[in-house]
């Protein structure tokens, strides 16, 4: 049997959870991943496998990143991670169980990862595995934010010395042959999961998918790591719970949590005064305090921020009908007709009108800041119907 883990993984369909206000955060009104002008990238995530994998430790992790997704807020899915199944020797590859993967990348072709989880197995413990996968890391460790290891994926990260002096984690049975090979390593195998530094730890199949909780909550806060948990109705033992409660008191106060309200103020709001100076005190917090956190959390000033959702907002209402430019512009922020025009163009590469008119009925034209089928004068050239940001 063949499968790609990306099929494996599946379709999850869109969220309905608690915590709605999460998603609309992050969402921004991305079209895709692979849309220039987003202003949200997913997250990548490879796991390398090899033949004598345990395929449950490659396909569960996976289908947990794959099910943390955001709501675009129009019923859309975002995904937060893109997963890359990487080969060590080959882009085949059998599993303990006889199952067939076919992986899109190889050790020589994997592309720049965020995050490098190695699955464990039978096949791991063989010298040729262990040490290509650990001389493998050893070229990718300044480039890879983090590190983890499911069971006995621990042997391939061993040998690279990372985890030397550091505490870690493995499933009892090979405890003692871990402390005999790599005696620097700090083993408590009582532990379900082991965070330390930059590197990740677990004992077995079902702490494999708590290492993937544990960086979604990480990377998104502890709402979409529990949307997760609903979406796939996993059932956690009562230790496992125990843990993930402890790895997730430190994000408690996570910074997108403290912006969740606000910014989907903003996104209701984006047709009034949206300055930094009105942000912050809606916030309770100072402009230059404000400017500066905002900044750590989203990646970009407050300005272009706001900026961004106000364009890609109006992209989105030039599809629809009976909309002009003018009508359009005003309702996401803009008072100026040459600032919107600019700013579009520059952030889309398109005219504005070109939206327009591929959502315009043939024979429309504008009337009075309206359409009316059939009226043969020609709208208001792009120039005078360009805008500014109110800020």
């Amino acid at each position: 049997m063949r499968m790609r883990l990306g099929a494996v993984a599946g379709f999850v369909g869109s969220m309905s959870w608690p915590y709605r206000r999460q998603q609309e955060i992050l969402a921004l009104y991305v079209k895709s991943p692979s849309d220039s002008a987003s202003i949200f990238r997913p997250k990548r995530i490879g796991f390398v496998g090899f033949d004598g994998v345990t395929a449950l430790h490659l396909v569960g992790p996976a289908d947990t990143f794959v099910a943390a997704a955001l709501d675009d807020g129009y019923g859309g899915r975002i995904p937060c991670y893109e997963i890359y199944t990487i080969g060590v020797f080959s882009d085949r590859f059998r599993a303990e169980d006889g199952l067939m993967f076919e992986a899109p990348e190889t050790l020589s072709t994997a592309p720049v990862l965020d995050t490098i989880i190695i699955a464990g197995g039978r096949g791991i413990r063989r010298p040729e595995v262990s040490n290509k996968i650990a001389a493998w890391i050893l070229k990718r460790v300044n480039n890879t934010r983090r590190i983890g290891a499911v069971c006995t994926g621990i042997y391939g990260v061993a040998p690279t010395g990372l985890l030397d002096g550091r505490e870690v984690t493995t499933h009892w049975r090979f405890a003692r042959d871990l402390a005999h090979r790599f005696p620097r390593l700090r083993i408590d195998h009582r532990k379900p999961f082991v965070r330390d530094g930059p590197y990740y730890t677990t004992t077995g199949l079902s702490a494999g998918i708590n290492l993937s909780l544990a960086m979604i909550q990480e990377d998104y806060g502890p709402y979409v790591a529990q949307s997760v948990e609903q979406e796939l109705a996993l059932r956690l033992t009562k230790e496992d719970q125990e843990e993930l409660i402890l790895d997730s008191a430190p994000f408690d106060n996570h910074p997108i949590d403290r912006f969740s309200d606000l910014v989907a103020w903003v996104i209701r709001n984006l047709h009034t005064d949206l300055s930094v100076e009105v942000l912050a005190r809606r916030a309770c917090m100072c402009p230059s305090h404000f400017s500066k956190v905002f900044k750590s959390v989203f990646g970009e000033p407050p300005r272009n921020f706001v900026q961004n959702l106000r364009l890609n907002e109006a992209r989105r209402r030039l599809s629809r009908r009976q909309k002009t430019l003018r009508t359009v512009a005003a309702s996401v922020g803009f008072s100026s007709p040459d600032s919107f025009h600019r700013a579009f163009e520059k952030k889309f590469g398109g005219r504005p009108s070109s939206y327009l008119e591929n959502g315009q009925p043939r024979g429309a034209a504008a009337v009075n800041g309206s359409f009316a089928a059939g009226h043969t004068s020609q709208p208001r050239s792009n120039k005078e119907l360009s805008c500014s940001v109110k800020s």
